[in-house]
């Protein structure tokens, strides 16, 4: 096979689209009437598919020339970016489990005691496992994630190099097909027994990683694609796409319950599960990746705009903002009260993007006086 060497460089068009995607996770995940408006309103496709997808693209696409070229400066420097970004993790927890715990001790009011409720229950087994990886609670959960998939990010690109693709995409199918059928619940038991951690499957998070990571190889693959200039969506036939096309309508249709009682989220059941990434689910995916890809002139237009670029170049400290403006607007409901209406809502929102904006800036700021310093460096010594 013959490899090509691509100059590695991060592609601001892939950073947009995460902003797009943070944008598009803040407001699903804040308690205002917007999060019914965006809960999949395209079909099966949410936010987090599209943001753990472009992740792992763009990872693979700037790691690629290392791991052809130097392997072991390739995964020294994947798994010094999973120790930084599970550094985060625990400050996150460490929120959770400090000044989460203490109002939710302090007024139990349930939107927040819910979702530490095993902590506040069992806080020794919850700070073990979740340092551990294994107790992820609401909201906690993505990083937890991100973090084992980082991990195992140099074997599957390192593999893919020397051995080819079709390894690694046989053995994520094969894993994907295997989580449909038990497999977490199975590895969970052996951990429980391993570590002699009571920690219920349900307070485990809800992805099940052994599906997901699907999303994530079939993003390291297209990001290597992409890089070598032989994107494989390049070689689909038009009458593919409309056939997609159709598809994507199809599963719209379904979403919004517009074709009958037999033909609902609720009747195709755990096909269309999100958290499962069951097969029905996987082929609306599919199709709407290659649809997105045929539009991707006019799409990238659309969001190659700010904020969206200033946010998703800083997508992890984003994020984590995002979760705590997320507690906040979860602290200020009161009783049985699912979501924030009126002032409060709009107010919350606008404090919650400002904030974000704010973050992500700062970010961008360190990072070009970083560069400037390291610039400076030489001619310092010299």
């Amino acid at each position: 096979m013959e490899l090509t060497h691509p100059k590695a460089r991060r592609m601001p068009e892939l950073d947009a689209l995460r902003g797009l995607f943070l944008v598009w996770m803040t407001f699903t995940h804040m308690p205002t009437r917007f999060s019914d408006f965006v809960n999949q309103p395209v079909g099966f496709v949410s936010s987090a598919e599209g943001f753990v997808f472009l992740s792992a693209m763009l990872v693979s696409h700037v790691y690629l020339r290392e791991a052809m070229d130097d392997v072991g400066a390739m995964w020294t420097k994947l798994w010094r970016r999973t120790l930084k970004i599970y550094g985060y993790h625990l400050l996150m927890l460490t929120f959770a489990f400090t000044i989460a715990a203490a109002f939710a001790t302090k007024t139990h009011r349930p939107a927040i005691y819910n979702l530490i409720n095993f902590y506040l229950a069992h806080p020794k087994v919850a700070v073990i496992g979740g340092v551990l990886l294994i107790y992820c609670p609401p909201l906690l959960d993505i990083l937890p994630m991100y973090v084992l998939f980082l991990f195992m990010t140099p074997v599957a690109l390192t593999v893919g190099v020397r051995y080819g693709w079709r390894l690694v995409l046989g053995g994520s199918g094969a894993l994907w097909l295997w989580a449909q059928f038990g497999l977490r619940e199975a590895v969970h038991s052996w951990l429980v027994q391993v570590t002699h951690l009571q920690i219920p499957l349900q307070e485990t998070g809800a992805f099940n990683l052994f599906a997901w990571q699907a999303v994530w190889i079939a993003g390291l693959w297209l990001g290597v694609k992409t890089a070598q200039n032989d994107m494989p969506l390049k070689r689909v036939p038009g009458y593919m796409v409309a056939v997609c096309g159709v598809v994507c309508m199809f599963f719209l249709g379904v979403r919004h319950q517009w074709l009958g009682q037999h033909l609902t989220q609720q009747a195709l059941g755990i096909s269309l599960d999100k958290w499962q990434i069951g097969p029905m689910r996987v082929i609306n995916l599919a199709a709407f990746l290659i649809v997105c890809y045929w539009m991707r002139r006019y799409l990238l237009k659309l969001v190659s705009i700010e904020p969206f670029l200033t946010l998703g170049k800083a997508s992890l400290q984003v994020f984590c903002a995002h979760v705590f403006f997320v507690f906040a607007g979860l602290a200020l409901l009161y009783g049985d009260i699912p979501q924030l209406h009126g002032a409060r809502a709009y107010g919350m929102l606008l404090l919650t993007f400002s904030g974000l904006m704010l973050v992500a800036m700062r970010e961008a700021r360190l990072r070009r006086e970083a560069k400037s310093r390291a610039a400076a460096g030489p001619s310092v010594v010299s």
